[in-house]
């Protein structure tokens, strides 16, 4: 007969280490998952802000170089498991849902971006509550904060990268300024704070507010409707540039963030953001379409004469001034918008 084995069950996660980067990203991350070993107990999830037509591959590889933590790109329905490193696939949101299991969606973006942070974090915080180890390392504008907030409010850790060594400062620099993080270093005592943070009894955690809840629906996609966004906040005179809806202004008393109905989210600087992209776009139609006008008035006046060649050419003339104007526009733009510039 064969002896039956007794296998012991995996260990239940109670805790959870969640990472969010943008511009900067592949350098720092390796500095910090380097510090792991092999048996790292805790499951971490990652979103590095990539474009849309990025496979993600390149960070998985040269995380799994390091010959410590198992890393691969997060699949919708896995468990988590401690010593496994997650990625967010391109172009979707990772998150975790009230299983506690990894949750792909392609909801809509937040901050410009999917995969977004927030999202992450939120999520996160909602799950697993005290247990949740949020990181913040290098990126530009803001997007993190929110989701950092999320954590705290929720009884989490927040470890934010000391702006002052991150190649791109914005993203850690807006968390500090909102949120009462609870350290900021390098990223080289990372590892070692980690381990220290591991081994202590964890708080109990807050109930999830009611707003970081039905945000962290919305990212799920099951909740998403005029009622949940009204509760959220109040309307504001702009309209959303993904979808071109109403949106709403949320955390009243803090840093502003916007939502739209369907999904759409940012912060102050993301939506300037994305204005400007838009601003840039319309302009650059409308000096095609007076340019186009403009060829066609003096082929029109080249093949005529009399008051209606000469009604053509003085078109063609004021056409020409207003190319000029939107060239100069387009010129000042460019000159001015580095710190509009996306992740």
């Amino acid at each position: 007969m064969k002896e039956n084995k007794k296998t012991n069950p995996p260990k239940k996660i109670s805790r959870v280490v969640v990472i969010g980067t943008s511009a900067g990203g592949l350098s720092a991350l390796k500095k910090l998952i380097s510090q792991l070993p092999t048996d790292f107990p805790l499951p971490i999830l990652i979103v590095q802000h990539i474009s849309p037509d990025a496979t993600g591959n390149i960070l998985i590889d040269e995380l799994n170089k390091l010959n410590t933590l198992k890393c691969q790109h997060a699949k919708s329905g896995s468990k988590l498991e401690a010593g496994y490193l997650y990625k967010a696939p391109s172009d979707h949101h990772l998150l975790i849902d009230s299983n506690k299991k990894i949750f792909v969606t392609k909801g809509a973006h937040e901050n410009r971006s999917r995969p977004a942070i927030d999202p992450l974090f939120r999520s996160a915080a909602v799950a697993f509550g005290a247990g949740v180890i949020g990181i913040l390392l290098t990126g530009y504008l803001d997007d993190g904060t929110s989701g950092m907030k999320a954590i705290k409010r929720c009884g989490g850790t927040c470890i934010v990268q000391d702006p002052e060594e991150a190649e791109y400062p914005a993203m850690p620099r807006n968390a500090i300024n909102n949120v009462k993080v609870d350290y900021c270093i390098p990223i080289s005592e990372m590892g070692a704070l980690l381990y220290k943070l591991i081994p202590q009894k964890l708080p109990k955690s807050k109930p999830a507010p009611k707003d970081v809840l039905i945000e962290a629906k919305i990212a799920e996609r099951v909740l998403s409707d005029l009622a949940s966004v009204n509760k959220l906040g109040d309307q504001v005179p702009f309209n959303c540039p993904g979808c071109g809806g109403i949106l709403w202004k949320v955390e009243k008393n803090s840093s502003l963030r916007f939502r739209c109905h369907t999904g759409h989210a940012y912060t102050a600087a993301s939506l300037l953001a994305e204005q400007t992209d838009k601003i840039e776009e319309t302009m650059w139609t409308a000096l095609r379409m007076f340019e186009e006008h403009k060829n066609l008035l003096t082929e029109i006046s080249r093949g005529k004469k009399g008051v209606g060649s000469q009604s053509a050419n003085e078109r063609a003339k004021m056409s020409q001034v207003h190319i000029n104007r939107i060239r100069a526009i387009l010129k000042t733009a460019n000159n001015e918008n580095g710190d509009d510039m996306p992740t």
